[in-house]
């Protein structure tokens, strides 16, 4: 039997991650991700998966970015039943993820039939907090760089460098004339990054399936403090609030360290940092402790046991999240989600945003159909609730603090193989992205494919 690859998502679009490989009438999907940002992506995550769950034999989990575990609670409701691998520190942030994505999907449920803006009557959650727990108990841990064998193939998971926990996967699999070796990438960290650890060198291998999150774009070098030390200076000022919608995994630790960092070294005033999402509190706490096992440094022995200078305020309770509302600035939010697709940031930005005094931040990837790229495109008002918000605060976007690695980081990580690729699939970015990453991978000789939605390719030395 053939060994073919399906791509169920992440393909010509940077959400949604699911690859199906089969092999030998095995099969093993590689990620499992929700759609998100465009209407048309968001509508796919109620659309029947394109494959029959209960036929999937095992699932190989990158790491716990919803956009890669978020559909998992969606697929374990409609019939899978199998083992979910990844590393341990994946299992203890997707048990915070999947469950606060499923309380999401009720509470935005509940809320939408309340205040009747919904289309839908009523309106229902993709999955429930019953589905996420389900789908946990399934989850199977790995150590790094130890070979297991999900149906039939052998398969070790290595570090990304991208959060914590994060892994690429190298699956060696059987075929007629031997075995082949693939290689999943997850997503690629970055190189010298403050917290997270580089990513381990690329094996050799027959095919490679590449992120191209930002296959068309090189990330600003400058100082962090170079970019918001002047919008930073005026909003604090005019004693506006900061609001910076952060993603809950990585970017709300690494975004207060630094600006930590900032405060104590006396180039930014010291105000109060509020870190409000009860999702990143708890991830937080994961991130702590796993502080000096090598996968994580704080870069500052002085924070020894802890993460963040002191000063730093953790808000779980939604009281505490409404007294925020209350406080006169200067200060600074940080609350999820990063792209403002959902969460308590939404309730945040509908009070700042009408405000000029104050200033959002953007400080990430804004995939299409966000708000977050709605902004960046100019958008002077944002529909968050069910009503137009004006925008009429000051936006930045901040660069540098991505946790993916840029067009030539790629490409370092790429030729740290001790052979290169025979093959490279790029999956996981917008059109112009993986158009601009295949030419940059053709110029080095590799042959590149870029799949589309719903493609099966076949996988072999001989294809």
């Amino acid at each position: 039997m053939p060994l073919t690859l399906g791509f169920h998502g992440a393909a010509g679009t940077v959400t949604g991650s699911k690859f199906l490989l089969e092999a030998d009438r095995k099969r093993v999907l590689v990620d499992c991700g929700l759609f998100q940002g465009l209407k048309e992506l968001r509508l796919r995550n109620w659309q029947p998966p394109p494959f029959e769950p209960a036929s999937v034999d095992a699932i190989i989990l990158t790491h716990a970015h919803i956009d890669h575990s978020g559909y998992l609670p969606r697929l374990v409701r409609e019939g899978y039943h199998g083992p979910i691998y990844c590393t341990r520190a994946t299992r203890e942030l997707a048990n915070i993820l999947l469950r606060d994505a499923a309380k999401l999907q009720e509470e935005d449920a509940e809320y939408a039939n309340r205040k009747g803006f919904s289309k839908h009557h009523p309106a229902l959650p993709l999955f429930t907090e019953r589905d996420a727990r389900a789908a946990l108990r399934l989850f199977r841990t790995v150590d790094y760089d130890r070979w297991f064998e999900p149906a039939g193939l052998s398969v070790r998971l290595l570090n990304a460098g991208h959060i914590l926990g994060s892994a690429f996967a190298e699956v060696v699999a059987p075929t007629p004339k031997g075995s082949t070796t693939i290689v999943f990438s997850g997503d690629i960290g970055r190189f010298g990054a403050p917290l997270h650890t580089d990513p381990d060198d690329l094996p050799s291998c027959d095919d490679l399936v590449l992120e191209s999150t930002y296959g068309d774009r090189t990330h600003d070098l400058r100082p962090l403090i170079d970019q918001i030390r002047g919008p930073f200076g005026e909003a604090i000022a005019r004693k506006g609030t900061i609001l910076i919608p952060a993603f809950a995994v990585a970017r709300a630790q690494l975004i207060t360290l630094l600006l930590g960092k900032l405060m104590e070294n006396g180039e930014l005033p010291h105000i109060p940092i509020h870190i409000d999402s009860p999702m990143a509190v708890d991830v937080t706490d994961t991130y702590v402790r796993y502080l000096g096992t090598g996968e994580l440094d704080p870069g500052n022995p002085a924070y020894r046991g802890r993460l963040f200078p002191e000063g730093v305020m953790f808000h779980r309770a939604v009281g505490e999240s409404m007294a925020l509302n209350h406080l006169d600035g200067p200060r600074i939010i940080i609350s999820s989600s990063g792209m403002m697709s959902g969460g308590r940031v939404l309730h945040h930005a509908k009070r700042l945003l009408p405000d000029p005094r104050n200033l959002l931040v953007l400080a990430g990837y804004q995939a299409a159909g966000t708000r977050g790229r709605a902004l960046m495109n100019g958008a002077t008002t944002l529909r968050i609730h069910g009503k137009d918000v004006p925008v009429r605060a000051p936006y930045i976007s901040i660069e540098g603090l991505s946790a993916h690695a840029d067009r030539h980081e790629l490409l370092r990580w790429l030729q740290s193989a001790k052979q290169p690729p025979k093959r490279v699939l790029l999956v996981h970015g917008e059109p112009a992205a993986l158009e601009a990453m295949s030419q940059e991978i053709e110029r080095l000789g590799i042959r590149t494919v870029v799949p589309k939605m719903g493609d099966t390719i076949g996988l072999s030395k001989d294809s």
